[in-house]
């Protein structure tokens, strides 16, 4: 019989790519934790959404970052060693779905609260998680290097999960609650 567990993390380690073991609450490890816990989310998200037009892109981003997560649990010396390539224009990609939805929703002028919708709030706490994650992959990065294409991709992808969840409010043609303009990008 095959079993799930191992026994091999009761000391407070666990395996990384490459074979060596580390602290469970290494930096990498909670890096990869939080883009997990961003995976889960989005599959809750899926979950709520099936059939709708974002399962398709909800999808990639699923499969794109069980990538980034493999790549992250390879020590950079090793990288070369990782048999999981991210798609070339990943990072291109993920901006021409943010444009083409974009059109839709309108542009992007002010904060908001999150909420509305049920989809839309979840959305939303996806965009969190990823920024979160997006902050652990900084930390990391002054560690062991993470490729440039993950830690530009996480920082697009947050973007693109805010410009979603205002596509679904637009979609049930509820109110965005707005808090402010964003200021940075000097809008009047």
């Amino acid at each position: 019989m095959n079993r799930i567990y191992t026994r091999t993390g009761d000391a407070g380690t666990t395996g990384i790519h490459g074979g060596a073991r580390v602290p469970k609450d290494d930096i990498r490890i909670e890096a990869n934790g939080d883009l997990d816990e961003l995976n889960c989310q989005i599959g809750v998200v899926r979950s709520m959404s099936a059939g709708a037009s974002f399962d398709a892109i909800l999808h990639d981003i699923q499969k794109n970052l069980m990538t980034v997560m493999s790549l992250v649990a390879t020590p950079s010396e090793e990288r070369d060693k990782n048999p999981n390539p991210l798609p070339e224009d990943l990072v291109a990609t993920c901006e021409a779905t943010m444009d083409a939805l974009t059109e839709n929703a309108g542009p992007a002028l002010h904060f908001l609260l999150p909420g509305g919708t049920p989809l839309a709030a979840r959305l939303q706490l996806a965009r969190a998680v990823c920024r979160r994650a997006e902050r652990r992959l900084w930390t990391l990065n002054r560690q062991d290097p993470v490729p440039e294409e993950i830690l530009k991709y996480i920082n697009r992808l947050s973007d693109l999960l805010f410009v979603m969840a205002r596509c679904e409010l637009a979609r049930q043609d509820w109110p965005e609650e707005r808090w402010q303009a964003f200021s940075y990008k000097n809008q009047l």
